[in-house]
């Protein structure tokens, strides 16, 4: 019998960690292969479902990053572990880890951006594909809004963390600015293998991307993630198509060589 792409299945939630005050990670009991940059459709029954990336993911757990912004996150923000969150998918074609192996790796991510990345750096930062140099810009509006504190602290002992805030408060001891302000200072041989990781909201990646070409950096060694409008998942109801590219499909990770002439 041929699967029905619409049918979710039963996903019981392990453990949840609270990131910041609307944002909690939920780890999931799951066993299907997964991988960063793909995501999948949420559901709560009676409330309806969202498309929620993929923020790490390992042996029969999976990590998602969740903000509370509406009716069905609100309903997932009531729940603990031993519930069960409903899920279809993993779609899209999320970053293939091994293809980076070697290179000097730059990931820059903006806000919740950081979360479809999270597990790639975990990766990286752990020499699982090995790189030559791995450089981590990650970026929020405020202090408060930092995630993944714990592992930003161990990426910044194995990796070259910048680690920078829109606005700071008095305490805040690092860099202060939005992310393309921080690209002219990162070290980059551009004879040199490399690979540059953009996500974030649509200004950052536009403004961090021409900041990179400014320095020089071909577009066919940019990948950027473009999650837009994704409701079915399976390319059927147009919400995300731009042109004939249908991102649930064809995405959310593209080449920016490609990306470059996706006009919305």
């Amino acid at each position: 019998m041929e699967k029905n792409p619409y049918a979710a299945q039963p996903a019981r939630i392990l453990e949840i960690r609270p990131e910041t005050a609307i944002d909690w990670t939920f780890r999931l009991a799951w066993n299907n292969n997964s991988r960063s940059g793909q995501f999948f459709q949420v559901s709560v029954p009676k409330f309806g479902e969202s498309p929620i990336s993929v923020s790490d993911f390992g042996d029969g757990w999976l990590d998602m990053t969740i903000r509370n912004v509406g009716l069905v996150t609100s309903e997932m923000f009531k729940m603990t572990p031993g519930d069960r969150l409903y899920l279809r998918g993993p779609y899209g074609n999320g970053f293939d880890a091994a293809a980076f192996a070697g290179r000097h790796i730059i990931v820059a991510a903006g806000g919740t951006g950081l979360a479809p990345v999270k597990g790639l750096i975990r990766q990286f930062a752990a020499g699982t594909p090995p790189t030559s140099r791995l450089d981590i810009v990650v970026g929020f509006k405020t202090p408060a809004d930092v995630l993944f504190r714990d592992d930003l602290a161990a990426w910044k002992r194995a990796a070259n963390l910048w680690l920078t805030v829109d606005r700071a408060t008095s305490e805040w001891a690092d860099h202060v600015g939005v992310i393309p302000t921080l690209v002219p200072k990162i070290p980059l041989n551009l004879s040199e293998s490399y690979d540059v990781i953009i996500v974030g909201p649509p200004l950052m990646m536009k403004f961090t991307v021409q900041a990179f070409l400014e320095r020089g950096v071909a577009p066919e060694r940019i990948w950027v993630s473009y999650e837009r409008r994704m409701s079915c998942g399976v390319g059927k109801c147009g919400h995300c198509k731009i042109d004939d590219v249908y991102i649930c499909q064809d995405g959310p990770v593209f080449n920016y060589s490609r990306a470059q002439w996706l006009m919305d």
